[in-house]
């Protein structure tokens, strides 16, 4: 007769105190107090910066032709969503109107 022995080990402990940590907490978010941007959707910082500045002004600030012809919130989340370097514009003005509002 056969008689096999089953051995469980637990890998999480060889591994090092940080990297367990990262481990064990995979799927926690990360917290990035120095972010402004963190936890902020982009339709939130869209409408802030249209009540603010206004669709003309912003389209002077932010050089997009869905700023400037016909502008609205949704088909100008659909170009940024779609536009890397053109959201990046979009968050620096953001980060910029943060700033100034403090």
């Amino acid at each position: 007769m056969l008689c096999f022995i089953h051995f469980v080990f637990d890998f999480t402990l060889l591994l090092p105190l940080s990297s367990h940590f990262l481990f064990m907490n995979e799927n926690t978010p990360v917290p990035q107090p120095n972010n402004p941007l963190h936890g902020v959707k982009l339709a939130t910082i869209l409408e802030e910066l249209v009540e603010n500045y206004g669709w003309e002004h912003l389209a002077f600030k932010v050089n997009i032709n869905c700023f400037k012809h016909d502008p609205s919130v949704k088909s100008s989340l659909v170009f940024l969503r779609r536009t890397p370097w053109a959201r990046e514009k979009v968050e620096q003005l953001y980060v910029h109107h943060l700033k100034k509002r403090k």
